[in-house]
């Protein structure tokens, strides 16, 4: 999975959810929550990814994700991990 093999610095291609996801990682997120929906969805479809690449692989994974039951929950649950102080991200379509 080229997203997590790649280098930091290593000019790879990417769709800009992804490169979003790459972003996150690199600047060393903790916990990444959402409730999923067009057009954000592939943020956190990313992150799911990448976790259960580096399951298979035998590899600690880095980061907390969930999938929230609605953005209220996803907003708040990220919320408590940064008041922990752990870095949080949550994302989320507009309504």
């Amino acid at each position: 999975m080229e997203i997590v093999e790649a280098k930091p610095g290593e000019t790879i291609l990417l769709l800009g959810n992804e490169a979003i996801t790459r972003g996150a990682l690199e600047a060393g997120v903790d916990f990444a929550t959402t409730y999923p929906g067009t057009p954000s969805s592939e943020i956190t479809d990313t992150f799911s990814a990448i976790a259960k690449y580096l399951k298979r692989k035998g590899e600690d994974v880095p980061f907390y994700f969930e999938y929230s039951t609605n953005e209220k929950v996803a907003l708040e649950v990220a919320a408590a991990a940064s008041f922990c102080g752990l870095r949080a991200l949550t994302c989320m379509k507009h309504v």
